[in-house]
């Protein structure tokens, strides 16, 4: 293997390393997530060092200038006040979702009007209209980080892939029998996943448009899905109460996921891939261990449906939003959940 440079991601606090194995280039990365201002540097290399071969001696200074440099980002103070930017008359008929690319330079647009559009942030400007869908387009996404393809899926039962720069179409994904209502790209931007009012989940292969597998075993609609950082596992939810954990690259379920006694709205990986976390028509949220499958936590307190749930980078602070009109957080701590603000915890 050769080192051929760094990369530095903010955003989890990380480094990235891009080097060549085979003849292929290839990267992996280094998770700082527990980095804070006040951490050791030469504690940090030392231990990175042992346990990544690629950093090499004559590697130390380059690495530890990224390091500060994070150390820097994490150190300053956020004071911004945040105000209505622009207004824009998007389509001429309601918006299903909205997505930003990893820079934020750009954003999406979907639309029961059957399209997506595709503005520039700062100007408010239409790039471009995807038009070809038959129906809603109601799930739509970037291949973030990379932002150069969206993915589109439609009430016409099909999914379509496009090219950010000219709004091209790629390739249209068949094989769905009844609506697409979710879906994702993998972090290699290599796959896509479709959930579907059909019960099913499909993984489909970017460069050739060809669908790699079929993922059955749901009993009702698949409402939600998300890969994890890694990109070999994918969990779905479904309005059968139950959450699907499945091995990508065999298409295989590894683990189901049961104990809500209410349809599946929202799931989440955390990043390191050790937690799961599951919101429902139940008015709870669930904490999972990805590896064995079992229930670690749960969520309950507010008083309407949890439509909503999400992970902080480093996977000790969750959020859940309810239509009951409030948001609750709170922390993970020593390995277990403390209560978050207004909500009441329960273990499993």
């Amino acid at each position: 293997m050769k080192l051929k440079r760094f990369l530095l991601r903010y955003y989890p606090p990380g480094i990235i390393l891009e080097y060549e194995k085979g003849g292929a280039l290839k990267t992996k990365s280094i998770d700082l997530l527990d980095l804070s201002p006040e951490t050791d540097t030469e504690e940090l290399i030392s231990a990175i060092r042992k346990s990544e071969p690629l950093i090499t001696a004559s590697r130390v200074d380059q690495v530890k200038l990224l390091i500060v440099r994070l150390q820097e980002k994490l150190g300053q103070q956020d004071n911004r006040r945040f105000c209505l930017f622009k207004a824009l008359q998007a389509h001429i008929l309601p918006l299903t979702n909205v997505a930003f690319n990893k820079s934020g330079s750009s954003f999406i647009t979907g639309s029961y009007d059957r399209t997506c559009k595709i503005w520039d942030t700062a100007s408010g400007e239409e790039l471009h209209t995807l038009e070809g869908h038959r129906n809603v387009v109601y799930a739509i996404a970037f291949n973030n980080p990379y932002g150069d393809k969206i993915a589109t899926g439609s009430f016409d039962k099909t999914c379509r892939l496009w090219s950010v720069e000219t709004g091209k179409c790629f390739h249209t994904f068949r094989g769905h029998t009844a609506e697409i209502v979710c879906l994702a790209f993998n972090p290699q931007s290599t796959l896509v996943a479709t959930g579907s009012m059909d019960t099913t989940a499909k993984l489909w292969d970017i460069q050739t448009g060809e669908e790699v597998s079929t993922l059955t075993g749901h009993s009702a609609e698949i409402i939600s899905l998300s890969f994890n950082t890694v990109g070999d596992q994918l969990v779905t939810g479904s309005f059968d109460h139950t959450v699907s954990l499945w091995d990508v690259p065999s298409g295989r379920r590894v683990h189901t996921l049961i104990g809500h006694r209410g349809e599946i709205s929202s799931v989440q990986f955390n990043w390191d891939c050790s937690l799961i976390i599951t919101g429902s028509m139940d008015k709870s949220c669930r904490v999972w261990e990805a590896a064995s499958g079992k229930c670690m936590a749960t969520l309950a307190g507010h008083e309407d449906e949890v439509l909503d749930v999400c992970f902080d980078y480093t996977g000790q602070l969750i959020a859940t939003a309810s239509a009951d009109g409030t948001t609750d957080g709170g922390p993970l701590a020593g390995g277990m959940f403390l209560p978050p603000v207004t909500a009441s915890c329960v273990s499993c």
